[in-house]
Formats: structure tokens, sequence, C-alpha cells
């Protein structure tokens, strides 16, 4: 199978410069609904899932391969051969962040700008770094995950979504969770919630900028201002909004602060 079939790319829009977009943990590319297009008149927009998301191939998926975000990074950087990507701009959502920002330095040209949308290097405190979670909060996370994955998704995707005022955000999330193969799901958890990407963003050389809202439970204000230190040159925009998902909760804001960047 071809990695266009296998992670379920679609393009559309028009233009010479293409905007690759990549969803987080437990979503689809049909979370880019609200923003990619917006972009369509200007750009050719890429949309995919990752492998075990939405309508990938689920046989692809193999627990070696995705027992790190270098797995993820290689389909990113592999999806971009295929598609002749030079010069492009990755947009992506949560762990695919760190996910975009691992693959333009295993390809350097492939994109020349990045935006991280609610990035985090690292959601466990260590020290003087502010992650937002204990390991002991992280592992009783994971460990209430493994225990019943339709339940913590319940408990999870509205705390996630924020936005009590509009439910039916957290109900499309909580939806998404459950959709997902628990056995799939299990494991990009425990490897988003793991990983340590600080000394990756350091290697980050492209044009960058970082989205974060105002009130976010999953990447806290701090961790925001942290990548934007680590990464040269790369700038900072604190959405006015609260959430994780402002691509879903306020679609408007991140298209402006996007086109502002392009």
């Amino acid at each position: 199978m071809s990695v266009l079939s296998r992670n379920n790319v679609q393009t559309r829009g028009r233009g010479s410069r293409m905007m690759v977009f990549s969803h987080g943990f437990g979503c689809d590319q049909n979370m880019w609904r609200f923003v990619a297009p917006a972009f369509e008149g200007d750009f050719r927009t890429v949309l995919f899932d990752h492998v075990g998301a939405g309508r990938s191939d689920l046989g692809a998926y193999d627990s070696a391969k995705y027992a790190s975000l270098e797995g993820y990074a290689d389909d990113v950087v592999e999806l971009g051969q295929a598609l002749g990507l030079a010069g492009a701009i990755f947009v992506g959502h949560s762990v695919s962040a760190m996910i975009g920002a691992l693959a333009s330095v295993k390809a350097p040209g492939m994109f020349e700008a990045l935006i991280m949308v609610g990035p985090s290097p690292r959601y466990i405190d260590d020290g003087a770094y502010q992650g937002g979670f204990s390991a002991e909060q992280i592992q009783e996370l994971l460990a209430s995950l493994d225990d019943n994955h339709m339940g913590w998704s319940a408990a999870m995707a509205p705390a996630i979504m924020g936005n009590p005022d509009n439910p039916e955000l957290a109900e499309e999330l909580t939806n998404s969770f459950c959709r997902t193969d628990p056995h799939i799901a299990k494991q990009f958890a425990r490897v988003t919630f793991m990983s340590d990407n600080r000394d990756d963003l350091r290697n980050v050389s492209v044009r960058t900028l970082i989205l974060q809202c105002k009130d976010d439970i999953i990447a806290a204000e701090p961790v925001g201002r942290y990548v934007q230190q680590q990464i040269q040159g790369s700038s900072l925009v604190v959405l006015d909004a609260s959430g994780h998902c402002p691509n879903l909760s306020a679609p408007r804001q991140v298209v402006s602060a996007i086109r502002a960047f392009v």
C-alpha cells in the first residue's frame, strides 16, 4: 500500500505552496475542517490520518515502529517525499507539533515553517521545568486509560476540550477518542505523555509560530513560552481562547494567526 493510501492523504486547494495539517492524539484529519478550507485559495492543503487513526490503514500499525514519536515523524517525511514537498508549511496540533519538529530536522528543506498549536515537549514536571503534570498524575492517567478506554474517553475529553458552554465540542472529541482502537490509543497515549523532546527543540531551524490558548489544562502557557525560548527566532501568540483544541473551539483566531504568519 502506498503512503498516500496508508495515511488516507487528501489534497485540496490550489497554489504553488503547500500546507500540511497534522492532528493530535485520539483525533483525525476532520479536526481541521474549520481551519484548512480557509487556506485552499492560496495553498494546496494536505490532510492525513496518522497510522491507527481515522481512515488510515490499521493493518499498517506496528507497535515497535510507533513506540516513539520518531516513527510518526518518519511517516511524515515519507508522505512529504511522495508528494514532492519542498518549502511547505507544517501545521501540527498537540503531539503533532513535536512530530512536525522532528520531521523538519529529519528532512531539511521539506518544510520552511512550522506552526505548533498547543505544543508540549514534555508533559511531566522536571525540576524547574513546568510540564503541567507530576509523574504520578501521568501514571494515573495512563492506568485509567488501560483499565477503561471508554470511561477514560468520556471523562477526559470534556476536560481537554474545555469550553463547557459548547458541550457539542466535548461530545465530538469523546466520540473521536472512543472510535480509536483501544490498543493503539493506549500505546499512543503512553508515547505522547511520556515523551521528552525538549532537546529536539534546539535542533529546529525553520521559522516557527507557537499558538497557545490562555487556558489549557494539557499545555499551559508556561509550556508555550518554554517552547518559544528553545526554538531560536520563534514567535508565540497567546490566543484569547480556552481548552486544548482551538482548531475546533476558536478556528477564526487560529486562521487569523496563521494568515499573519504565512
